[in-house]
């Protein structure tokens, strides 16, 4: 029986499931539920053997305005216990999404606010409308982009965060380029187009290939500089030795299509 969700739609086509954030009337703000459905989703993805890539959308005029205003106003009368409780499955709902194996696709429209562009920055390839606009705006509100953080300075850096997480200003697709929370940006008309062009070049990798490359940039963040080549050379031979690289070689070396293509 298909998994049904109220505030987000599971679309799968072939090795491509859609994800699609399905609260337009409130820019897919995020909320409790909104929270707990997309962390299911991607526990689920990431057990999936039919789906190879993964597109995160927001259906209509923006992908994700950041928190909804009637989850602000609840969280604005929690204790510090509920506060913290909470605290932790917002985090959750990041760190699942940054841990799924799939490549995990962005397409990007409208509003992309705080939480919002959290997403983003757990996402690994995100394409933008050229009439997005971004903000880390939660300062302004006297609190601060803390969940998102960690995902948010390792794609950004430090330097363009903390200018961003201390203004609360906004800015637009071409900025969100420039500093590599965003990797393309095309018009409005053009972004179905360029989002299925960078499925189709994740389809051409290996899904062994690619989940592994993924789990291990996240481990080299926290491996000492004398123990990296260690773990890549393990890391390396263990993909040329197993059945996706054994294939992937035989492939190059005979000029045909390896399986996963074909």
């Amino acid at each position: 029986m298909p998994v049904r969700y109220e505030h987000l739609r599971r679309t799968d086509e072939d090795a491509v499931t859609t994800v699609t954030l399905a609260r337009p009337d409130s820019h897919n703000a995020l909320n409790a539920a909104l929270i707990e459905e997309l962390t299911r989703c991607f526990e689920e993805l990431a057990e999936d053997e039919e789906t190879r890539v993964v597109v995160l959308a927001g259906e209509g005029r923006s992908f994700c305005a950041g928190a909804d205003i009637g989850y602000m106003r609840e969280t604005a009368g929690f204790s510090y216990e509920e506060n913290l409780e909470d605290a932790r499955r917002l985090a959750m709902m990041y760190w699942t999404v940054d841990e799924c194996p799939k490549p995990i696709v962005a397409r990007v429209q409208g509003a992309v606010m705080g939480g919002g562009a959290g997403l983003v920055a757990v996402a690994d390839v995100t394409v933008a409308d050229a009439e997005s606009r971004f903000a880390f705006s939660e300062v302004r509100l006297g609190i601060a982009p803390v969940s998102i953080s960690p995902f948010v300075v390792r794609k950004i850096g430090a330097s363009h965060a903390r200018s961003l997480f201390v203004t609360g200003e906004r800015f637009d697709a071409e900025r969100a380029r420039e500093i590599g929370l965003v990797h393309k940006v095309v018009s409005g008309d053009g972004l179905d187009a360029a989002v299925g062009e960078k499925v189709g070049e994740l389809l051409q990798g290996g899904s062994v290939a690619q989940a592994t490359i993924k789990a291990l940039l996240r481990r080299l963040e926290t491996t000492e500089p004398m123990e990296a080549p260690g773990l890549t050379a393990r890391v390396i031979s263990e993909l040329r030795t197993g059945e996706e690289g054994q294939e992937g070689l035989a492939a190059f070396l005979e000029k045909r299509e390896p399986r996963w293509r074909t």
